[in-house]
């Protein structure tokens, strides 16, 4: 079997294709407020400072990721929500944030970009 079809769970997307999900909460506010749509990429590499979506916890969860002397936190914008330590072997990232679609009707007429030339993890 091909590459393309041991990824490809029959919907007619790869499970490594980039992806778009709607933010629920304002855990992640003010940089994504509720209702943002937000592309996740599975092949972008983990880096410090990169916004991922990941299982922890048995939930899946919209995060940063970050890197504090050799430790892995996923850590909110929004103050009120604490960060989490995480055991590397116990959180799976499904993709890296790689853009925030901007809504046309309120003048934000181009995307917002969230990975450039970052050090990988």
């Amino acid at each position: 079997m091909s590459e393309i079809d041991q990824n490809n769970d029959g919907s007619g997307c790869s499970a490594k294709a980039p992806y778009a999900l709607r933010v629920l909460g304002d855990s992640m506010a003010p940089e994504f407020a509720d209702g943002a749509v937000i592309i996740v990429d599975p092949n972008v590499p983990l880096f410090d400072g990169a916004y991922v979506v990941c299982d922890h916890n048995g939930e899946t969860t919209f995060r940063q990721f970050v890197l504090r002397e050799q430790e892995y936190w996923l850590v909110a914008v929004n103050e009120r929500y604490p960060a989490e330590q995480v055991d590397q072997q116990r959180f799976d990232v499904r993709g890296v944030v790689t853009q925030q679609a901007r809504n046309r009707r309120a003048g934000l007429k181009h995307a917002k970009h969230y990975v450039g030339e970052k050090a990988q993890v």
